[in-house]
């Protein structure tokens, strides 16, 4: 198990869950969801769970900023979505944030998620 402190970056947090087996980026689709582009499976907000979100800011730029938003699926299958924080999101596409707002929260312990 990690020590405090130890998960305070992006980088470390996404090599973490990779290993447990969360290694499908969903990215927003042409059909306005989100989509498995490995697997080109498409989601609606009521197919996901979000059971963990991180934030990160950067230490000298509020652009640098960023949000993960850890998922699962009704299958049991893993993913995340990355996004820059606020005004600043990265994802374009029209709906995104009213779709992240309507996906459940499960806020679960990291010991859950990685132990």
């Amino acid at each position: 198990m990690e020590k405090p402190g130890e998960m305070t970056t992006l980088t470390r947090v996404l090599e973490k869950l990779h290993e447990k087996g969360f290694d499908h980026e969903l990215k927003m689709s042409d059909h306005g969801r989100l989509q498995n582009t490995e697997e080109q499976k498409i989601y609606n907000p009521d197919d996901l769970t979000i059971i963990k979100t991180y934030r990160f800011e950067g230490e000298s730029d509020p652009s640098d900023s960023s949000v993960l938003y850890v998922m699962e699926d009704q299958d049991g299958n893993k993913g995340y979505v990355l996004d820059a924080y606020g005004a600043y999101s990265s994802h374009e596409e029209a709906g995104f944030d009213e779709f992240i707002k309507k996906i459940k929260v499960e806020d679960r312990e990291e010991q859950l998620i990685f132990g």
